[in-house]
């Protein structure tokens, strides 16, 4: 029996989340060391599966599976795409830059008669994220999938209302008020996702008589399960409805706002960065190999609706006084490229899409865990509340600088090539959309640079006027992703080499195939 890669690599988070729980509160540093080690070890098994994985092998690799619950159909099933791979190793990659960020973000603080969860929680927490969002992106069991879907929202939601960003315009009561409304909030949207999601799972399970993946798929694909047309599409809006808060989409969005502008920097990345992404690889997943034909009879509603999340998100965005609310609706923003590359059904479009969730993490990341150390030196998430930056912490100014660069897809970092994969691949088939979301870039541009030269240029405030530059921690986090960012806007080949075999299985399994340039004839 080969060793388990897939079960050891989310299994070491999980433990590793009681093991940082169980440490005693006197020794906190401890609990944030071994966090950090435990992060650095999935890590390396992450590129160990990346380094194993055969881009040009089976559609599912080191493949694992059990029987679970059997008389249900249940099965312990795991195995990886190329899709699943890169987001897999993004999970790993910005796990330890998350704990890093926030070393100091659960320390213990009085406030009255009140005192922040121990700083153990915090941590463990994260972990236990960690490893329930990498068992979902190794899971082909569908029932499986859907528990750890769904478990994440547990410690996702004592992250945001447990742990929340301390500064807050009208003092301490009312943050507590606002992170237990950004909490409840975020998780009754994606438990009413869940619930219905619940039911398509059972209603699938009647139509096919089991939970897994590769058999449904394949038991479509030779005619052997034959689904009625209304049945299918029932099933897929179930599943897509799920996947749609999760990533989010319009009008199932309004959580994330509050979500990532109540929690602190690190938890706003784990959101957007890394648990989000959860839902848009579903679709690519369930959506696409389960329901082809629902899939395609949806592509163009799904399509107006991603693009009104792009330029929806990017207006809002545009008019925020909230740095941390700024990046959240950019996000927005930036999951309808996804979205809309997704269903454009072409090779560009779906390349485009996963390398987006890769570049976009990286880049979210980056601007938001600066933006984070911003706020902390100030106290305040307001834009207003400063100016000349750049001029007394020229090294923050700088990578604040880049990361928004990044965000708007400026050329030479990595989201411009996965942002044009997906406008190409969307405009081979759908031009008028196309050419529409074209102006989502137009207004990245403009809340990008109007929140830069709010901030960072003109004259120092005199509440800014001592600010320490990036300190030795915040530079091992930042810097990094920076390299990253330039590395994959040059040389995007090693991601795109990973995810293309899959993208190809995914376009056959709804049968299409990227349409024909029209050139006109030559006289």
């Amino acid at each position: 029996m080969s060793f388990p890669l897939l079960t050891a690599t989310a299994l070491l988070p999980a433990i590793g989340a009681v093991a940082t729980a169980a440490v005693p509160a006197a020794r906190r540093n401890a609990a944030k060391a071994l966090a950090l080690l435990v992060s650095l070890g999935t890590l390396a098994l992450a590129v160990i599966i990346l380094v194993r994985f055969d881009p040009g092998g089976d559609r599912y690799q080191l493949t694992e599976s059990h029987s679970w619950i059997a008389d249900f159909g249940v099965r312990y099933e795991l195995g990886v795409d190329g899709i699943a791979v890169a987001l897999i190793a993004l999970t790993a990659l910005l796990i330890p830059f998350i704990i890093l960020a926030g070393w100091h973000d659960a320390d213990p603080l009085e406030t009255g008669s009140k005192r922040w969860r121990p700083t153990q929680g915090f941590f463990a927490l994260i972990l236990a994220v960690e490893a329930m969002v990498i068992i979902s992106f190794e899971a082909t069991d569908v029932f499986l999938f859907y528990i750890f879907f769904e478990a994440m929202l547990i410690p996702m939601y004592f992250l945001i209302g447990g742990f929340g960003d301390r500064a807050h315009e009208h003092g301490e009561a009312a943050a507590s008020t606002q992170r237990s409304y950004a909490a409840v909030k975020f998780l009754l949207y994606n438990l009413v996702g869940g619930l219905i999601m619940l039911a398509a799972v059972i209603g699938l399970y009647v139509v096919a008589g089991n939970f897994s993946l590769t058999e449904i798929a394949e038991a479509r694909a030779n005619g052997s399960l034959d689904m009625a047309t209304n049945t299918e599409r029932w099933l897929f809006l179930g599943f897509f409805f799920a996947f749609a808060v999760k990533a989010p989409l319009w009008p199932l969005h309004t959580w994330l706002p509050n979500a990532m502008g109540e929690a602190t920097a690190p938890v706003a990345v784990l959101i957007t960065a890394v648990v989000d992404k959860v839902g848009t690889f579903a679709m690519l997943r369930f959506c696409l190999q389960l329901f082809p034909e629902a899939s395609k009879w949806a592509t163009p509603a799904i399509l107006v609706l991603a693009l009104i999340s792009i330029i929806y998100g990017a207006l809002l965005a545009v008019g925020q006084r909230d740095i941390k609310r700024l990046v959240a609706y950019a996000s927005i923003s930036h999951f309808g490229f996804i979205i809309m590359g997704i269903f454009a059904m072409t090779s560009q479009g779906q390349s485009g899409a996963t390398l987006y969730m890769v570049n976009h993490g990286i880049s979210t990341a980056a601007l938001m865990l600066v933006a984070g150390f911003l706020i902390s030196r100030r106290g305040s998430r307001l834009i207003a509340d400063y100016g000349g930056v750049q001029k007394v912490a020229p090294v923050l100014a700088g990578t604040f600088l880049i990361g928004g660069l990044a965000t708007l897809s400026l050329p030479g970092l990595a989201p411009f090539v996965s942002e044009f994969l997906v406008l190409a691949g969307t405009f081979a088939r759908y031009p008028v959309i196309g050419i529409v979301a074209t102006f989502g870039i137009v207004l990245a541009a403009l809340y990008t640079l109007v929140l830069y030269q709010r901030t960072m240029t003109g004259p120092v405030k005199p509440e800014v006027s001592a600010m320490p530059d990036l300190r030795v921690r915040e530079l091992a986090v930042v810097a990094p992703l920076i390299v990253l960012l330039i590395f994959l806007g040059v040389y995007p080949k090693p991601v795109t080499d990973i995810v293309n075999p899959a993208v190809k299985q995914t376009l056959s399994d709804v049968h299409e195939k990227d349409p024909k340039p029209e050139v006109e004839a030559a006289k």
